[in-house]
């Protein structure tokens, strides 16, 4: 039995689809809903699927404290995890998460985000620069090839052996987010390995304003500057100015000329946040009134 742990809030437009589509996997499993007091139908809707629900505080909620919280009550001896919005691609998404587990050096796998239909051009680009086609086991040997990359890992679509999980202390519960990322580094830190399967596919994406995206790499620069002993072991790069060289090329290939002057506003908003969350620089009371994004997504 694997058990999978999908922390909730409000999602009353996703979970049916999440929770039938896992019913359907050719792995069976357990699901069990870590929800911050929805006021919504998300907890009766997740009910009437059969899945387990342990019910937090939404004032308590923090991703690593939710997910761990989750894998006290698992019944197996691996634990996946989802988002609520992230959709299984097709029915043997979980058997292929699975499959590099079978090997005792890989503690954890993570699989690929697709974009949705609504996608914007800017979101769908994302999802295939950070989710290529091509499989990579990570290991403390890729560090000096590959830099921080080594550490990437998603929980919007993972898998992790619980024993280890627990050795290694779980997932930190004093950051905003990035609690996937610090958990894969510890754990590759320590000898153990990291997957990534492609052809364990999910749909998930999210087409952010401007503000949010500062708002979530301000989060970001917060939650590294917290875990400075990350920086001890890799160099910051130049995935930013990569990234956006190759987006200019994709719109331009898909002749989508009147999204580069937004492409390049976004990659401005994403730097200020992150340049400001990672030296501890707080914004002003009236810019931090007007961010907003759904922390708990």
């Amino acid at each position: 039995m694997v058990s999978v742990i999908i922390p909730t809030l409000n999602a009353e437009i996703y979970i049916d689809a999440v929770i039938s589509s896992l019913g359907g996997q050719s792995v069976k499993c357990e699901i069990i809903i870590v929800d911050s007091s929805s006021s919504d139908r998300t907890a009766s809707i997740a009910a009437s699927g059969n899945a387990k629900i342990v019910t937090v505080r939404k004032k308590d909620f923090n991703h690593g404290k939710a997910r761990n919280i989750g894998v006290q009550d698992v019944a197996g001896d691996t634990v996946v995890f989802f988002t609520q919005d992230a959709l299984p691609y097709d029915k043997h998404c979980l058997e292929n998460l699975l499959k590099p587990l079978e090997s005792s050096e890989i503690v954890a796998s993570y699989g690929r985000q697709m974009p949705r239909s609504d996608a914007s051009p800017i979101e769908s680009f994302a999802r295939l620069f950070n989710y290529e086609d091509k499989p990579m086991i990570k290991g403390r040997e890729d560090i000096s090839s590959i830099g921080i990359k080594t550490f990437f890992f998603s929980n919007v679509c993972s898998a992790i052996k619980v024993k280890e999980f627990k050795e290694l202390g779980g997932f930190p519960e004093n950051i905003i987010m990035f609690e996937d990322l610090i958990f894969a580094a510890n754990a590759i830190l320590k000898g153990y390995k990291i997957a990534y399967v492609p052809e364990a596919k999910v749909f998930h994406s999210h087409n952010f304003s401007l503000m949010q995206q500062f708002q979530r790499y301000l989060d970001a620069g917060i939650s590294l500057r917290t875990n400075a002993w990350i920086f001890e072991h890799v160099k910051a790069n130049k995935e930013g100015l990569t990234f956006l060289k190759q987006e200019m090329l994709y719109l331009s290939k898909k002749r989508q000329y009147h999204w580069i002057p937004y492409a390049i506003a976004e990659s401005v908003f994403k730097f200020a946040g992150y340049w400001l969350g990672l030296h501890g620089i707080a914004p002003s009371r009236r810019i931090a009134g007007a961010l907003s994004v759904a922390k708990n997504d």
